[in-house]
């Protein structure tokens, strides 16, 4: 793998966990915000790293026996789903998003499963930051080293 290679899977992530703080950024905003439905991000493999995805590209390669296939990596974001739980029904005849019975459906979000998602999407966010902050300091090494 290039520098330039690990360069782009690193910004790859840090743009989908961005994203990803986002969403949950909103999440959290919109707590109090009646018929609000929760939003969840999907992130996926850019490639299938699995062992079943590693056997079938050996097997294209019958003379390559023993060899690795390189695998570039990386994370793509892929949009967000909207969580199916149902907020609890609330008894105001007055909203104005009351249905006929005068209840209103609370947003569906729980403030602690967001701030944990939201944490652990920034500690993504700063593990890939920290990987291109690594892969720049071996590239100007191997300058240094050049010289």
């Amino acid at each position: 793998m290039s520098i330039m290679e690990s360069m782009n899977i690193g910004s790859n992530a840090l743009r989908a966990h961005g994203l990803r703080i986002d969403i949950h950024a909103k999440n959290m905003a919109n707590i109090d915000t009646p018929n609000y439905v929760r939003r969840i991000p999907i992130l996926n493999a850019t490639e299938d790293i699995s062992f079943h995805g590693l056997m079938n590209s050996m097997k294209e390669d019958v003379f390559g026996v023993g060899t690795l296939p390189y695998l570039q990596g990386g994370v793509a974001f892929n949009g967000c789903v909207e969580d199916p739980t149902l907020g609890d029904k609330i008894y105001r005849p007055g909203h104005p998003d009351a249905d006929e019975n005068g209840y209103i459906r609370a947003s569906n979000v729980n403030p602690m499963v967001e701030m944990s998602d939201a944490i652990l999407a920034q500690r993504a966010y700063e593990a890939n930051l920290a990987v291109i902050s690594m892969t720049k300091a071996m590239a100007l090494k191997a300058v240094e080293i050049g010289r």
